[in-house]
């Protein structure tokens, strides 16, 4: 994983979710997220960089736990051609069906797509 590529993930999200100014952006410490230009960039979308404590994978559990369920039900069963069909199939994966199918303990036995809706239905 590069800078540039965390760049452009931020970026994506910054365009399509336009979140408020103080958001909270949370990262390990490793050298894609501790760039000048990484900071750069969370500093002109006026948000605040968290980072882990190195070697405290509990500070982003949440994170930790997607990786684990997206390697057990997806990564782990699949062979993929590519990079470009690794692409689509996770894709696939997170937006088909983790976020819009798959209910979740932790959020009320909801979709994350249910939460989304319910969260900016309650803000307007």
């Amino acid at each position: 994983m590069t800078t540039e590529m965390v760049k452009k993930a931020l970026e994506n999200a910054y365009v399509t979710q336009k979140p408020d100014d103080g958001v909270i952006f949370h990262s390990d410490l490793g050298s894609q997220y501790t760039s000048d230009d990484f900071a750069e960039m969370i500093q002109d979308y006026k948000m605040t960089h968290s980072f882990s404590r190195k070697g405290s994978p509990y500070d982003n559990a949440c994170i930790e736990s997607f990786h684990a369920i997206l390697k057990k039900e997806e990564v782990n069963h699949v062979q993929y051609l590519d990079f470009n069909a690794a692409k689509v199939e996770l894709f696939k994966y997170i937006e088909g069906w983790y976020n819009r199918k798959r209910i979740h303990g932790s959020i009320g036995y909801l979709t994350p797509q249910e939460l989304e809706d319910l969260t900016l239905n309650q803000a307007v």
